[in-house]
């Protein structure tokens, strides 16, 4: 078994390399300077904040790969829902101005992590119509534009992020013999 300190490091490599990576395919730029640029931010931003992408460092990499796999698909569901929002505000921009019923939701989740929190708060507010205004522990306001916006809360999107991160496998994972 590697030690908590191989972990940790296995761990920082793994968020370094990603950032790096995303770096690289967003920034399009492959110059010395650039890349020099980049190795200093990613480098800066992992030691800053590793922990909070990998913060239970007990779970196999397997279990990882798969929470990778459903964290894109929910990705592409995040990106219809998107372009549903739009087409609503798109409706609302040419309706009468009483269709604009803009309040304050109060919502409270049942996820645990901070991660699975900033990526529902994240994904609120990326969602056109919605923003994460404040969260308090478990309680999150959020300002709809609308009723039809604040419908949208109706906690499809927290289950979707509780399906990523759900952990039945990687505590089977850990708790299977081995050989």
């Amino acid at each position: 078994m590697a030690s908590p300190e191989t972990k940790r490091n296995l761990y920082r490599g793994v968020v370094f390399g990603l950032l790096f990576l995303t770096w690289m395919i967003f920034s399009g730029l492959f110059d010395a300077f650039h890349l020099t640029l980049g190795v200093i931010s990613c480098g800066i931003i992992t030691w800053m904040s590793s922990d909070l992408l990998f913060e239970d460092r007990t779970i196999p990499l397997s279990a990882r790969l798969r929470q990778g796999v459903r964290l894109g698909g929910y990705c592409f569901w995040l990106l219809w829902q998107i372009v549903l929002s739009n087409l609503h505000l798109f409706r609302l921009a040419f309706s009468s101005p009483k269709a604009l019923q803009p309040h304050i939701v109060r919502y409270e989740t049942k996820l645990k992590t901070d991660f699975e929190k900033y990526l529902l708060a994240s994904s609120i507010t990326l969602t056109p119509g919605t923003v994460t205004i404040k969260i308090m522990g478990d309680r999150f306001y959020v300002h709809a534009i609308s009723d039809i916006a604040a419908e949208g809360l109706d906690g499809e999107m927290e289950r979707r992020i509780a399906r990523i991160f759900a952990m039945k496998e990687a505590k089977q994972a850990l708790e299977a013999p081995t050989s």
